[in-house]
């Protein structure tokens, strides 16, 4: 609930209507947030919910002129701490057994350096034509953003 609460707080504070200066809202999910992953099926469906939160709450800014921008970027593996827990059963609890198909997924998508991030939220920053956009940073295919087709309808609000 965090990051709903966060985002609605942020809302409050930052939108033109209320007199704030507008700006951007970046929530972050994972690459989990996008496919599925077995071995981590709560994790796995809260980042799905960044995702549609931020993607929906996105929009209605946009419809109400807001003058906030609101995304949300999905990180692969990232050489923190966290990676070494994978190794250690009493971390892993009943998903232990799936370390190999996580360890799999990280020569796959590669381990990034968290500079790699600082990269793509700079880049939501600074473009304005970015709203309810959802980028992908990993160590293989850099930065770039989830395709989604045309959303087929708005409020005639």
């Amino acid at each position: 609930t965090s990051v709903i609460r966060g985002t609605y707080l942020g809302l409050e504070y930052m939108r033109k209507g209320n007199g704030g200066d507008g700006g951007v809202i970046i929530n972050i999910s994972s690459l989990a947030g996008l496919m599925p992953a077995a071995f981590q099926p709560v994790y796995c469906a809260t980042k799905h919910g960044v995702i549609g939160f931020t993607r929906s709450i996105a929009l209605a800014a946009n419809m109400e002129n807001y003058g906030v921008r609101l995304n949300t970027i999905c990180p692969g593996f990232v050489n923190t701490p966290i990676l070494q827990s994978i190794d250690k059963e009493e971390n892993m609890g009943q998903y232990y057994s799936y370390k190999d198909e996580i360890k799999n997924m990280m020569q796959f998508y590669g381990v990034m350096d968290p500079s790699i991030i600082a990269e793509g939220l700079i880049t939501i920053i600074e473009d304005d034509t970015l709203n309810g956009e959802v980028m992908k940073i990993t160590a293989s295919q850099g930065i770039h953003f989830q395709q989604y087709s045309q959303t087929p309808f708005t409020s005639s609000k």
